[in-house]
């Protein structure tokens, strides 16, 4: 019944994820009419943007931003929905560009020169993902588990990016949040006066 009458492609559902059926300034306009409705105060707002926006920056959230964004709000006494809604700040265009940007501070706050490109993140993704899938059958077979691709991700990419991508979550999340405050609180007020203006219609 609810089924589509022409199901999606992958390709697709990869356009939509990078570019929204109805562009982007679309989907962002609908994004401020869902978290200028929120009814919880202002502060409680912009603290759930906080939290939603910062987790899309630390690797060990990757893939379950929603549930650790909604549990950091409720746990912080911020709007869940604002939270999950800011973790819509990671997508296909700003995932590289806070990665890149996260590996290069954490390199040079960790005091190491090691410079990675886009390639090379690919790179020590697939050695890391060779590696996990070989040591998973030597554990079943006499086949010896190899960790090089392992601690090879690790030292280049996870532990830098984890580092690195503190400082950067943590503005963005501020700025963010500082933006929601105002424009939340204008937006109920002038909602409120409309509805009090409605009812003192005769």
């Amino acid at each position: 019944m609810f089924k589509r009458a022409k199901p999606e492609t992958w390709a697709i559902w990869a356009r939509k994820q990078i570019y929204p059926k109805g562009g982007i300034k679309r989907a962002l306009v609908y994004l401020w009419h869902r978290l200028r409705r929120l009814p919880d105060p202002p502060h409680r707002v912009a603290r759930g943007v906080f939290v939603g926006v910062f987790a899309n920056f630390p690797p060990v959230f990757f893939g379950i931003q929603m549930p650790v964004a909604a549990l950091l709000a409720w746990g912080l006494r911020g709007n869940v929905l604002a939270a999950v809604l800011g973790t819509l700040l990671s997508n296909p265009i700003t995932t590289p560009i806070i990665a890149l940007v996260s590996l290069h501070l954490g390199h040079w706050m960790l005091g190491t020169s090691d410079s990675v490109s886009v390639n090379g993140v690919f790179a020590a993704f697939a050695a890391a993902g060779q590696d996990l899938w070989h040591n998973l059958r030597a554990a079943f077979s006499d086949e010896t588990a190899h960790w090089e691709g392992l601690i090879l991700f690790w030292h280049r990419i996870y532990f830098p990016y984890l580092i690195g991508s503190i400082l950067p979550g943590l503005v963005t999340s501020a700025l963010c949040a500082w933006a929601t405050l105002p424009l939340v609180t204008a937006a109920q007020t002038l909602r409120r006066k409309r509805t009090l203006a409605r009812k003192a219609r005769p």
